[in-house]
């Protein structure tokens, strides 16, 4: 398991494939023009410190669905799955189903 560190989380992205009408599967890799993306959140990190070096929490838990700038991240594989590691700031938002 990665443990991140500071204000970091771990992301496990999200596959979707998307099928034309007639029943061909797009890769997610079509869809490049998007500039946010999906995933779980999987690890989280303490957070960071503020000027004073108080611990200021993560908004963000394991388990939640979120919503991230594509780019933001660094992709990494780690015992065989892709994975993503981004800065709390990266992230847009919080998916409530």
């Amino acid at each position: 398991m990665l443990n991140p560190i500071d204000a970091r989380i771990v992301v496990k992205k999200a596959t979707k494939q998307e099928q034309t009408e007639s029943g061909i599967f797009l890769p997610d890799t079509v869809s490049e023009q998007a500039q946010t993306a999906q995933g779980e959140v999987i690890a989280v990190g303490p957070g960071s410190r503020s000027l004073t070096g108080e611990l200021m929490p993560m908004q963000i838990e394991v388990g939640d669905t979120i919503l991230y700038v594509k780019f933001g991240g660094t992709e990494v594989e780690h015992k065989g799955e892709e994975l993503i590691v981004l800065a709390e700031k990266d992230v847009i938002a919080i998916i409530e189903d």
